[in-house]
C-alpha cells in the first residue's frame, strides 16, 4: 500500500502546473539555467524511473535529494520528531477522553447525559480542524492571552516551552475525541447485549462496575481499530494545525514542498508519516487478534 500511495505521490506532482527546477529559480535567471536545473534534478527523465531511482534508495534509509540539493532525511531529522510528539500527546489525550465519555454515556443508556454526550460527540467529529484552531487562537491567544499564539522553537529545534503544544493538540483532539467516543459508546452498546453482560445486570451488580470489568474488555478490539484509525486523521490534521500555529513539524516542510513540486521531500515525508500509520494499525491488528483469540 506504501508503494501504491508513493507511486500516486509522483504522479500527482507530476501533474501540477511547473516543476521543481521553475519553483526554485531566482529572479534573473535564464531558460538555459533553468533547463541546466531541470538535468540536474532529473526532471527531464520520465517520472517512472525517477520512482524506480527513489525506491531503490528506500532500503537503505536514502530519501533522495529536495530540489534545493538537500538531503531529505536532513530536513526531515528535526520536524519529523516533532511531529511525532505533537501527534503522540494528541494520540493519548483522544484515548483518555474518549474512553472517559464513551463508559459515561454508556453508564447512562438512554439518559439525558447519553444523549449529550452523542450529539456533541457528532458535532465535533464535524468541525474541521483548521476551524478549531481558529475558535482556540481567538479564545485562548487574543481573548484571554492564555497560551502563545505561535510556536518558538528552543536551540534544539523543539518547541521552546510545553505550553506551546496545547492549542496545537486540542485542535487535533477534539475532533478525533468525538469519533472515538462514538465508537467506545457503540461497542459498549454492543456488548451489553451479550449473554456474559445480561447476566452481570440480572445479578445486580452497579452499572459501572459492569461496564470497566464485563463489557469493556469486549469491547477493545472495536476501540483499538477506531483509535489506530485515527492515527491517520492525526498525522494528516498536523499539516494544517502546524501551518496555523506554526508548530515546526513536517506540516510545514510538506506545506514548502508542494509549492515548490519538490517531489522527493514530498514522499519522504509520506514515507515517514506511513511508516507510523502502519505500525500503529500492525499494534491494532494484534491487539485485536489477542483479544478474539482470548475471547474464543
Amino acid at each position: 500500500m506504501l508503494a501504491i500511495l508513493l507511486a500516486l505521490v509522483f504522479a500527482a506532482v507530476e501533474l501540477l502546473p511547473g516543476d521543481a527546477a521553475t519553483a526554485t529559480s531566482e529572479r534573473g535567471e535564464s531558460a538555459a539555467d533553468v533547463a541546466a536545473r531541470r538535468h540536474l534534478l532529473g526532471l527531464d527523465r520520465p517520472v517512472w524511473e525517477r520512482f524506480i531511482d527513489w525506491m531503490t534508495g528506500l532500503p537503505t534509509g536514502d530519501l533522495g535529494t529536495s530540489a534545493r540539493g538537500q538531503k531529505v532525511t536532513d530536513l526531515l531529522a528535526d520536524p519529523f520528531p516533532n511531529t511525532l510528539l505533537l501527534a503522540a500527546v494528541a494520540f493519548m489525550l483522544t484515548a483518555v477522553v474518549s474512553l472517559a465519555l464513551g463508559c459515561w454515556a454508556a453508564t447512562r443508556p438512554g439518559r439525558l447525559t447519553d444523549r449529550i454526550i452523542g450529539h456533541a460527540s457528532t458535532s465535533a467529529f464535524a468541525i474541521p480542524e483548521f476551524v478549531v484552531s481558529v475558535v482556540l487562537l481567538v479564545v485562548l491567544s487574543l481573548w484571554t492571552g492564555w497560551l502563545p499564539a505561535v510556536t518558538t522553537t528552543g536551540s534544539d529545534g523543539t518547541p521552546a516551552t510545553w505550553t506551546m503544544l496545547i492549542m496545537p493538540a486540542l485542535a487535533l483532539v477534539i475532533p478525533q475525541t468525538g469519533w472515538n467516543t462514538t465508537i467506545v459508546r457503540g461497542a459498549l452498546a454492543d456488548q451489553a447485549s451479550t449473554p456474559h453482560v445480561e447476566a452481570a445486570y440480572l445479578d445486580g451488580l452497579p452499572t459501572h462496575r459492569i461496564i470497566w470489568r464485563h463489557a469493556l474488555p469486549g469491547a477493545v478490539p472495536a476501540i483499538a481499530t477506531g483509535l489506530a484509525t485515527s492515527t491517520g486523521m492525526l498525522l494528516g490534521g498536523t499539516v494544517v494545525v502546524e501551518t496555523l500555529f506554526n508548530y515546526p513539524g513536517i506540516g510545514n516542510v510538506l506545506a514548502s514542498a508542494v509549492s515548490t513540486r519538490d517531489t522527493p521531500l514530498i514522499a519522504g515525508v509520506v514515507i515517514c508519516a506511513g511508516a507510523a500509520i502502519s505500525v500503529v494499525l500492525l499494534a491494532a491488528d494484534l491487539s485485536r487478534a489477542r483479544t478474539l483469540g482470548a475471547q474464543s
